[in-house]
């Protein structure tokens, strides 16, 4: 859409086309987010099964690393979700509604949603759930190899460090869980 003078653009407009950039990529970044949960549980499906098939624990190692790469990029997206509504509540809808001197929130849905009954309960199940899928089922396949005969000490080490690294993200899971 081409401008054809200045005086077509106002604050308001600009706030309002901000506004629905915004909203259009959290919505992309929610759909993002979402189908990597899906992925992830299935891509550490299929390491078990080859890993069954084969007969080759070691294989299991992969898992942790594939939750922590997606793990990462789940928390970031979640992060990223977040900023875009805070921001929609905190400063434009605010400036929005200065400028047109709005009665009540200009972006109602930003706040209210916020509040509604059972949400905090949603948010710990929620968390609950990103734990378990980043967290429990890489340990569980870590446990299953340490169990291994084909635990050796390089092998045992890689997975120590990956322990670590899936405990930190654990800690960022929780960290920015908006109870």
């Amino acid at each position: 859409m081409a401008v054809t003078s200045m005086d077509d653009v106002t604050e308001s407009k600009v706030l309002l086309a901000e506004y629905d950039r915004l909203k259009e990529e959290q919505k992309t970044r929610i759909g993002f987010r979402d189908n990597l949960l899906y992925f992830t549980l299935a891509a550490v499906t299929a390491v078990v099964a080859v890993t069954v098939h084969s007969g080759q624990p070691r294989l299991l190692l992969s898992a942790p690393a594939i939750c922590l790469i997606l793990g990462w990029t789940y928390l970031v997206n979640d992060e990223k979700i977040s900023a875009i509504g805070c921001y929609v509540r905190d400063r434009l809808g605010p400036r929005l509604g200065e400028l047109s001197s709005a009665r009540g929130a200009v972006f109602g849905w930003e706040v209210y949603h916020r509040n509604v009954a059972g949400r905090t309960l949603r948010k710990r199940l929620q968390t609950a759930v990103d734990l378990f899928t980043y967290l429990i089922l890489p340990m569980v396949c870590t446990i299953t190899f340490w169990c291994s005969t084909a635990a050796r000490p390089l092998l045992v080490l890689t997975s120590l460090v990956q322990t670590l690294a899936l405990a930190a993200l654990s800690w960022q899971f929780i960290r920015h869980a908006e109870w």
